[in-house]
């Protein structure tokens, strides 16, 4: 089995954001799926290490802000490569945002579409919960291209330095941990997987 094969599943990359006791919270999710249209559901996988996890968990609404082929790799490096269980990540970005009616914030630069949701039931996965949610308000905001990940790759990560690096890549997005050794418990900062999922440079 050649389990590279999963890495030519195309992949969308979104902002999913939160909000619980007057503190706005979000990360970078790559699982945003449309699974019914009548009724309108999706569903998003969010690792349980990641903090916004446990707040939509506890409070059962979530936004999904669509980002496009223009976002800038900070939106990734605020969002992304640090944890708001330490960091106000929203008063950090220097973006413009705004609050749909539910009371959560979505991005609107960059962004060519928000989504509400209701989460209808969760699942453990065991390292990730997916949750199940009905769309409850939905927004066109821009009519820039989706951003997947192979757009990431080619217009918003930085070009990789050309020395040789000691170091193991993530299988799913790419990202590079430098280093001898990869910690057992290492979890991606973009994709949220973990250190099964990472590959020696060669």
């Amino acid at each position: 089995m050649n389990t590279k094969a999963m890495n030519k599943i195309s992949y969308g990359l979104y902002v999913l954001s939160s909000r619980e006791n007057g503190k706005d919270n979000a990360c970078i999710v790559n699982t945003v799926t449309q699974v019914t249209t009548s009724p309108n559901r999706i569903t998003v996988a969010v690792n349980k290490e990641n903090y916004t996890a446990g707040m939509i968990s506890r409070t059962g609404v979530f936004n999904v802000s669509l980002l496009t082929e223009t976002v800038p790799f900070s939106v990734f490096q605020n969002f992304g490569f640090q944890s708001g269980k330490t960091v106000d990540k929203f008063a950090s970005y220097e973006g413009e945002t705004a609050r749909s009616e539910n009371g959560l914030l979505y991005l609107k630069d960059n962004v060519n579409a928000f989504i509400s949701a209701k989460v209808v039931s969760e699942t453990d996965l065991g390292t990730h919960i997916l949750f199940l949610a009905d769309v409850t308000d939905c927004e066109i905001l821009g009519d820039g291209e989706s951003l997947t990940y192979a757009g990431y790759h080619k217009f918003v990560k930085p070009a990789a330095k050309q020395e040789k690096k000691k170091g193991f890549r993530c299988r799913i997005c790419g990202y590079i941990y430098e280093g001898d050794t990869l910690p057992a418990d290492f979890i991606c900062p973009i994709c949220k997987h973990g250190a099964e999922d990472f590959e020696p440079i060669e």
